[in-house]
């Protein structure tokens, strides 16, 4: 095996699962004669001998072939800021709980180093959203994999919604969530947003207990651009992308979302059978949906 492949692992360091998965996939890919790199600030958890430590930051990928992700979707969230600006692909395997973003479930872990060793991974690329904030001026440039959600502090905010440069409805609300379809099963699902399949491109409002008659979550083309306007009577809010990115938002303020420029590349194992796991089969595990009495297609005798 090449000593040239390189696979950097970061982990949700306070599980202790976590960590002794790390620590087993780091040894097997030494074993098969990879490059290994950790994280800094996750080094004195996880560090082996032979394994290269580096800063926590957007130079942490550049030249690795790939980012094995343990943990929640929390975690892989942490690792999409890392991985987007180089293009290196996400491979996650859920230690959390729904983990919808994670390729793999813990059990199946030799599997996930298997298909790591010997580059058997399809990569696919998901949409993220490019944010600006204006008040008069730029307060802030950002970006979201997930959903872009303006939220109160202590009081209902009111906003105006406006898709594709006209007013679309006023909101009295706790703020109003704009998603991708990987963020629908997110918190955009949770304030009652609807489930998009990951192949369909598509941004989502959906505002939350927003108290007015026309206040349905919207799913509009990924060519659209949607702003959120707060009233200048309004009182102040907070932008939040992805539960991560924090920025006050003043009275007047008003929030740009519209596809971005750079998407997040997951990489897919085609499942541990190698037939694909589709996203339908996703939902019911995740969620434990009820599918009993489903016949399917009838066969030919």
């Amino acid at each position: 095996m090449s000593d040239s492949r390189s696979v950097l692992i970061t982990t949700h360091t306070g599980r202790d699962a976590a960590v002794e998965s790390a620590r087993l996939v780091i040894d097997r890919l030494l074993k098969e004669g990879l490059r290994v790199r950790v994280l800094a600030d996750e080094a004195d958890e996880v560090a082996r001998s032979g394994v290269e430590v580096v800063p926590a930051d957007e130079r942490a990928a550049f030249g690795a072939e790939i980012i094995i992700v343990l943990g929640g979707d929390g975690t892989l969230l942490r690792a999409a800021e890392i991985s987007r600006p180089t293009g290196v692909p996400l491979l996650g395997v859920n230690l959390g709980h729904v983990g919808f973003l994670a390729e793999a479930e813990v059990e199946d872990l030799h599997v996930v180093v298997d298909r790591v060793v010997d580059g058997r991974f399809e990569v696919e690329e998901r949409m993220t959203l490019d944010v600006t904030v204006r008040n008069g001026t730029v307060l802030a440039r950002t970006w979201a994999l997930n959903e872009a959600s303006v939220e109160k502090r202590d009081r209902m905010l009111e906003v105006v919604a406006e898709i594709d440069g006209h007013p679309l409805s006023r909101w009295g609300c706790d703020g109003v969530i704009c998603a991708t379809s990987t963020g629908s099963t997110a918190y955009a699902f949770s304030a009652g947003g609807p489930v998009v399949w990951p192949q369909v491109e598509a941004l989502l409002v959906v505002p939350n207990s927003a108290h007015a008659l026309f206040a349905r979550p919207l799913v509009v083309a990924p060519t659209s651009s949607i702003a959120i306007e707060l009233l200048s009577t309004t009182h102040a809010g907070v932008l939040w992308c992805d539960g991560r990115r924090r920025f006050d938002l003043p009275p007047g303020a008003r929030v740009e979302v519209r596809k971005g420029t750079h998407p997040v590349r997951l990489a897919r194992m085609l499942g541990v059978d190698s037939t694909g796991v589709p996203f339908t089969d996703r939902l019911v595990a995740k969620f434990g949906l009820p599918v009993e009495g489903w016949r399917g297609r009838a066969r030919p005798a």
